[in-house]
């Protein structure tokens, strides 16, 4: 029989999409978070995060009344667990959003209840969450027992909306039932195939993804330095190499950032730190070029008096407004503290950030002495070059290759 109620516990990038497109399906959905403010943003029928046609979806399962937040979960069908999963001191995954997430909806539960793990999570996450469930619902036997599964989003940002229904995705659970029970619940609402599998290899098959990518990028990262220090240009290079027909090297940037790419490797190697070699160096790769960025800008800078440093793009990626594990952001941060004069930045998606002073496009490059291209917002790629003719150009991301 179809679930009619569901509880989102996160209400983030991942969950509140995933809360409004389950509301609009005709679900009636509770969605959970710790913030008040999230709680009252959503409850008015507003976003609190950037991602096209989120707002105008929220907006319509707010006054379907099939959607509303809270800050404490209730008895659902399905709880959808979708907080964040950082890492800690030597990139040890902080699994404690989780547990916090796993312990609140625990006096909810009833037999037969479905619990999903979306979060990105390290291999054998799913099955803490049942063995914590089983720990403090020592009455939810196999006889009247739960369900609990694993779901890692696969979306993209700026396109999650389209992707949550129309991508495949992986489902495993902590044994079969788990795994039918929450196959069936994704079926009712996703277009592309749902795929079962097992727990601990629905986990692995998210880290494996954003590890090869990351790894694909480490390359294209390390070109572009190696170019650097041999005198050629990066594009140039990757243009005529994948004229070859069984090469496609991507396209360099400042490093790597987001909730997934500058993380998930992390999980991995954290698990098999003797095996997982190449995803280690990959991993380093990334996190170094943003110093080899930041050495570059300061270098440059110290060849003027009183300099003016804009910095173009913050967010972690072009055209939204994430700043999560940004390596613009560090750039800019670091920067600030390096540099004998003024740091501007120019981030089209947010208006403020502390500590850092965000001006408009216009200003600061007619202010500029060195500009410093870090993420490929359309606005940058619009920008007149005459402006920048008797400026200091550092591309890291190819906005103006």
């Amino acid at each position: 029989m179809r679930p009619k109620t569901i509880c989102v516990i996160g209400l983030g990038y991942i969950g509140l999409p995933t809360a409004s497109l389950l509301a609009t399906k005709g679900y009636s959905v509770l969605g959970v978070d710790v913030a008040p403010s999230v709680v009252e943003t959503i409850n008015a029928g507003d976003i609190h995060i950037v991602e096209p046609e989120l707002d105008i979806l929220v907006r319509s399962a707010v006054g379907s009344g099939n959607l509303r937040a809270s800050l404490t979960p209730e008895p659902a069908d399905v709880f959808v667990i979708a907080v964040p999963t950082p890492f800690k001191g030597d990139h040890e995954p902080e699994l404690a959003y989780v547990d916090s997430a796993t312990d609140a909806l625990c006096p909810h539960l009833s037999p037969g209840d479905l619990v999903i793990l979306e979060s990105t999570s390290p291999v054998g996450t799913t099955e803490r969450v049942a063995a914590r469930i089983a720990q403090k619902r020592p009455e939810l036997t196999e006889a009247d027992r739960v369900f609990v599964a694993h779901c890692p989003e696969r979306v993209l940002p700026g396109h999650i909306l389209r992707e949550l229904i129309e991508n495949d995705r992986i489902v495993g659970g902590v044994d079969g039932p788990s795994t039918d029970a929450a196959v069936r619940f994704y079926e009712t609402f996703v277009s592309g195939e749902v795929i079962a599998t097992n727990a601990r290899t629905a986990e692995m098959c998210k880290l494996t993804e954003n590890s090869y990518r990351d790894t694909n990028i480490a390359f294209a990262n390390e070109l572009s330095m190696l170019c650097h220090e041999l005198g050629m240009n990066v594009w140039e290079l990757i243009r005529l190499a994948n004229r070859h027909p069984r090469v496609d090297i991507l396209n360099p940037g400042a490093g790597v950032g987001g909730h997934c790419l500058a993380v998930d490797p992390w999980f991995i190697v954290h698990s098999a730190p003797d095996t997982a070699r190449l995803i280690r160096t990959a991993r380093e790769v990334n996190d170094g070029k943003a110093h080899w960025v930041v050495d570059r800008v300061v270098e440059k800078a110290s060849r003027f008096r009183d300099p003016v440093v804009v910095c173009l793009g913050l967010a972690y990626k072009p055209d939204i407004d994430d700043l999560r594990e940004s390596p613009a952001l560090e750039i800019a941060k670091a920067l600030t503290a390096k540099v004998d004069g003024t740091v501007l930045a120019v981030e089209p998606n947010i208006t403020a950030y502390e500590g850092l002073e965000i001006t408009d496009l216009h200003d600061a490059l007619e202010r500029a002495d060195i500009v410093v291209a870090l993420v490929s917002h359309r606005e940058f790629k619009r920008v007149d070059r005459a402006l920048l003719q008797a400026k200091v150009l550092i591309d890291a991301c190819g906005v103006f290759r």
